[in-house]
């Protein structure tokens, strides 16, 4: 689990957590914290409680989406059946004791906190999500509870790197079109109408250019930290049938 300063505060836990110190096996092991995929659903739920138990919690108390790769954030009251998750990709809430979760494995996770006016939000950040604005939907969100967004949080937990993420000819239109200015998360790969994209630098120069007061990249790629990172670009060369989900969780005590 990994923490960091700028969230730490007595009432807010926090952690992005890797894929060690779980119960999976095989291409799932080990803390596979991921429903939705095909792993065996009570270890998966063994390992939510592994993590629940590291932010003061209980499974139960972790809260987790349908992920859609969607724009789309909630204000959360109550935690729900694992089966009734919502489909969004953005959280928030100012209710103690909610663990609001976000599962990767290459794409972003994007935790927030505003400590002044307890109120904490996560997001997961993939390509789609960052083009359409998840991140600035998330604080909007949070500014519905009281949040200022000069005193926000943001921390980027591990993700794809540029080295790593390769995209085609119809990807880089995608961007382009949306702003010309987006060529410089682009350069050109070895392969022919290819590019390498920076995610992470998309993601935190898109939310410093939506205001929020402090913006943390870990800097740590789930492509090429194997041992400590899931990754479903990594598991796809490897011709492997699935992949586990590392998870990033917040939670007010």
């Amino acid at each position: 689990m990994i923490q960091f300063e700028e969230l730490k505060h007595p009432n807010i836990a926090h952690g992005f957590f890797g894929r060690q110190g779980g119960h999976s096996k095989g291409i799932f092991a080990s803390l596979n914290c991921g429903l939705g995929s095909g792993d065996d659903r009570p270890t998966v739920v063994r390992n939510r409680e592994v993590v629940a138990k590291a932010l003061g919690g209980t499974e139960p108390q972790i809260v987790t989406t349908y992920q859609v790769h969607s724009a789309e954030a909630i204000v959360v009251t109550k935690s729900w059946l694992h089966d009734e998750r919502p489909q969004v990709d953005g959280m928030v809430t100012n209710v103690p004791g909610l663990i609001l979760g976000t599962l990767t494995a290459d794409c972003g996770p994007v935790l927030f906190s505003d400590r002044r006016a307890g109120v904490i939000g996560c997001s997961h950040a993939g390509w789609k999500g960052a083009l359409t604005g998840i991140t600035d939907a998330t604080v909007l969100r949070m500014e519905e509870l009281g949040a200022t967004r000069e005193n926000i949080v943001a921390v980027l937990g591990p993700t794809i790197s540029k080295a790593a993420y390769e995209v085609g000819p119809e990807f880089f239109q995608l961007f382009i079109d949306s702003s010309s200015r987006n060529k410089i998360y682009f350069t050109e790969s070895v392969r022919k109408e290819h590019h390498m994209f920076d995610l992470p630098a998309f993601l935190t120069d898109r939310m410093k250019a939506f205001g929020i007061g402090t913006i943390i990249n870990c800097g740590l790629c789930t492509y090429t930290r194997a041992e400590e990172y899931f990754s479903y670009r990594r598991a796809t060369h490897a011709q492997e049938k699935d992949y586990g989900r590392q998870i990033a969780a917040i939670t007010l005590t």
